[in-house]
C-alpha cells in the first residue's frame, strides 16, 4: 500500500556524479536534441562511461575530462547508447555552453580536444558556435544503396550528386524533393552496411533545399540512433557538400539554415556558414542555442 511507504530519499550508493541534461539547437525546452553531460568523470573507465550512456539512452552522453595537451581547455568523450564517437556536433555545442554556464571555462573561445583533434568553440550567453575539422568530400556516388538505406526512391532525387562529406564524421547527402522528406524510412541493416567499412561514415542525411534553407532528416548507422533530431556534424558536412555541388559560393562565405527534427516533434534550428576558396570548402561552422532541462546525480557503475 502507498501509505506504508516510508518517506526519505533512496540510496544511490557511496559514489555518484553530477549530471545535467540540456536541449541543443533550440531556444526552448523539450525541443532540439537532448544531451546528458556527466561531470567530474576523469576516473571512470570506458566501460563505465558506456554503461552510463546506455542508462541515459539519449543519442549522446558526454564526459568532459582533463585535456591531454596544454593547447586544449578540456577533452570531450562522446558516447551513444552503443559506442564511443570520435566527434559529434550537438554534444560539442551543448557541453561547451554548459561548462561556461557553470564557470568551468571562460566565455569566448575555448578549444575542445576529441577524437577528431582540437576544435575551437565560441561560447555566448545562450549559444555556442562550433568550427569543424578539416573538410573532406568524396566523388559522386551511385545513389542506389544510399537511397535504399534512407527509404527513399532514386526518382526522389533532384539531380544533385550524392556524396560523402564531413568535417570529422562523414555523412552521405541525399538532395530530394520536399515531399520525399516525410516519406523517408531508414532501414537499419542497410545503414549499418554503409558504415561498416569505415567508422567515420556515420549515416545518411536526407534534405530538401530552397533559398539557403534546408529541411533535413538524419539517419545514423551502427551507433544505436535511428534518427537524430539535430545533428551538428551533419550540418557542418552539409556545408562541404553544398560547395562541392555548386549550391554554395565557390569563393567567400555562404550562410545557411537547417530545420531538423520536425517529424520527431523536436524542432531544431541550426545556423551554419561555410567558407570556400576556388570551389573547395575551407572552414565550416554551426551555431545553436542551448537550454538546461534537468540536473541530478547518477550512481557510478
Amino acid at each position: 500500500m502507498l501509505d506504508a511507504v516510508r518517506p526519505g530519499s533512496p540510496d544511490l550508493g557511496s559514489k555518484t556524479l553530477d549530471y545535467w541534461v540540456v536541449d541543443v539547437f533550440s531556444d526552448r525546452t523539450f525541443a532540439g536534441n537532448p544531451l546528458a553531460v556527466v561531470l567530474d568523470a576523469d576516473e571512470l573507465s570506458t566501460p563505465q562511461m558506456q554503461a552510463i550512456a546506455s542508462e541515459f539512452n539519449l543519442s549522446e552522453t558526454t564526459f568532459p575530462v582533463r585535456a591531454t595537451t596544454s593547447e586544449a581547455d578540456y577533452r570531450l568523450r562522446i558516447f551513444t547508447p552503443n559506442t564511443e564517437l570520435p566527434f559529434a556536433g550537438h554534444p560539442s555545442v551543448g557541453t561547451a555552453w554548459l561548462l561556461r554556464s557553470l564557470g568551468r571555462v571562460d566565455g569566448g573561445r575555448v578549444v575542445q580536444e576529441c577524437g577528431a583533434g582540437l576544435l575551437p568553440l565560441d561560447i555566448a550567453e545562450d549559444s555556442a558556435t562550433l568550427t569543424g575539422g578539416a573538410p573532406t568530400v568524396s566523388e559522386p556516388l551511385d545513389p542506389t544503396e544510399v537511397c535504399a538505406a534512407a527509404g527513399v526512391e532514386v526518382t526522389d532525387l533532384v539531380g544533385t550528386p550524392v556524396r560523402w562529406a564531413g568535417t570529422g564524421l562523414q555523412w552521405a547527402f541525399l538532395h530530394v524533393q520536399e515531399n520525399a522528406i516525410a516519406r523517408a524510412r531508414p532501414v537499419a541493416a542497410l545503414l549499418d552496411a554503409l558504415s561498416a567499412a569505415d567508422p567515420n561514415k556515420a549515416g545518411v542525411a536526407v534534405l530538401s533545399w530552397r533559398d539557403g534553407q534546408a529541411h533535413a532528416r538524419v539517419f545514423a548507422g551502427g551507433v544505436g540512433v535511428s534518427e537524430d533530431p539535430a545533428t551538428g556534424s551533419a550540418a557542418l558536412g552539409m556545408g562541404v557538400w553544398l560547395v562541392a555541388t555548386g549550391l554554395a559560393a565557390a569563393d567567400g562565405t555562404t550562410s545557411y539554415l537547417i530545420a531538423q527534427g520536425l517529424e520527431m516533434r523536436r524542432p531544431s534550428r541550426l545556423a551554419c556558414t561555410v567558407r570556400a576558396e576556388a570551389g573547395v570548402a575551407i572552414e565550416c561552422q554551426v551555431n545553436g542555442n542551448v537550454v538546461p532541462v534537468a540536473q541530478g546525480r547518477i550512481a557510478v557503475p
